[in-house]
């Protein structure tokens, strides 16, 4: 895919997980570095979430798995947002966030669950 393709596939897959304020407040990055902020959006969002083998709360499922592994807690707020936007429920979200504390361990799953009921007091 030509770069001006990918760049596109991205905006269009991140306007589906992203309010226009969590853009807004991601495109700070482009001030920061036009050239990290074009990685972003295109491969991560353009070449990554954009295939289509998987559903976006399926990617999303993975996503919030991954940053509550990795303990990447500022941004697992917005993918909790995105994650409700593309169809997760509450209940669905708290179940993953369990599952984390076998693998990750409690003091992980704890924080994640206290920004989730943060992000769903929000909703």
């Amino acid at each position: 895919m030509e770069d001006s393709k990918r760049y596109e596939a991205g905006m269009d897959v991140m306007k589906e997980l992203f309010s226009e304020e969590v853009r807004k407040g991601m495109e700070g990055m482009k001030q920061i570095s036009p050239d990290f902020w074009e990685m972003i959006v295109s491969f991560g969002f353009g070449d990554t979430y954009s295939r289509e083998a998987l559903s976006l709360s399926q990617k999303e499922i993975i996503t919030l798995t991954a940053l509550i592994t990795q303990g990447a807690f500022d941004q697992l707020k917005v993918h909790l947002q995105a994650a409700l936007k593309v169809g997760l429920t509450k209940e669905e979200i708290t179940e993953i966030i369990i599952h984390c504390s076998a693998y990750t361990g409690f003091p992980k799953a704890v924080q994640a669950m206290g920004i989730a009921g943060e992000v769903f007091d929000g909703t």
